[in-house]
């Protein structure tokens, strides 16, 4: 059997669902921040994330035989990639780190991740323009990486501990990106696949085992964190992030999501009242260059799939 083509997806509608991406991620961090500032623990937060919109997408899953298209076989990796690890590790990193940091580390190294696994696992090498773009953005990683690991930080002693939870978590969702794009999952079928399999794996350890502090949080804050993490990050943004990797390539479309350094660490001065040190500002800028840059090299040909058997 001859191996299948995959229709390409318009470019300019990959770059608007990586501009929501952008907008999600941007609140998400800041969001994210509150809730580990606050009385919930990191387990309330994934919870209220994956039971929220499990709410939504079960009917979907149910009723749209995402199963044939999307075996368990691969559906739960992707689900412990992109959803229920990665957010684990990102809530947990909130817990001791700014918002200013997870926008440098995790939406900064999720570009530098991508290739690098792409190059190692997938033999896709990058073109020569997207390297460049790639070392600016690593430059700024860098910059905020031996800040944080060599300065004082009095009142956030355990800084360092965030950071690597952020680095973590970058390089799981980027491996999701890839396995997006490798199996060319349907953006539906991803968002059914990360909430539907996330929600299975987590809610019977979370329930039976895991600390929690949702009867000690405000409802303000239960209901912001379940609305934005919910619906806005698990939803809207795992939907537009799995169209933009098909529409510009995994490589491309991380990169733009490069951009969320510079607006979260903007948005956190009013709204955490996160100081921006020099550190951190010439890391939003070096990483954010990198982004512009990247997005601006274009897409390689996709290779053919092979057929399923």
């Amino acid at each position: 059997m001859a191996a299948l083509t995959v229709p390409e997806r318009p470019r300019w509608k990959g770059f608007i669902a990586a501009g929501i991406v952008i907008t999600c991620w941007t609140g998400f961090n800041i969001v994210s921040r509150l809730g580990g500032k606050s009385a919930l623990t990191p387990y309330d937060i994934t919870a209220l994330r994956f039971g929220v919109s499990l709410c939504f997408i079960l009917p979907v899953f149910l009723l749209t035989g995402t199963l044939q298209r999307l075996p368990w076989r691969r559906l739960i990796p992707l689900a412990c990639s992109g959803g229920l690890f990665y957010a684990l590790l990102a809530y947990s990193g909130f817990s001791f780190a700014p918002a200013a940091h997870a926008g440098i580390l995790i939406n900064g190294g999720i570009p530098l991740a991508t290739v690098a696994l792409a190059w190692l696992f997938y033999g896709e090498k990058p073109a020569r323009r997207a390297l460049g773009a790639l070392a600016i953005a690593a430059s700024g990683v860098l910059v905020l990486g031996l800040n944080s690991l060599t300065a004082s930080h009095a009142d956030t002693p355990q800084e360092w501990v965030g950071d690597l939870c952020f680095i973590a978590a970058a390089l799981l969702y980027a491996n999701f990106g890839l396995m997006v794009r490798a199996w060319h999952i349907r953006p539906l079928d991803t968002l059914c696949g990360l909430t539907v399999g996330s929600a299975l794996l987590y809610f019977p350890v979370y329930l039976l085992f895991l600390p929690k502090g949702l009867v000690l949080a405000p409802l303000s804050q239960i209901l912001l964190q379940g609305v934005y993490q919910g619906i806005v990050a698990a939803l809207v943004a795992s939907f537009s992030y799995a169209y933009a990797t098909l529409s510009l390539g995994p490589g491309v479309a991380s990169l733009m999501l490069a951009i969320v350094p510079g607006t979260s660490a903007i948005l956190a001065v009013p709204f955490l009242g996160e100081q921006a040190t020099l550190a951190t500002i010439a890391g939003v800028l070096l990483v954010t260059v990198g982004a512009l840059l990247g997005a601006l090299v274009k897409k390689t040909p996709r290779k053919p799939i092979p057929p399923a058997h």
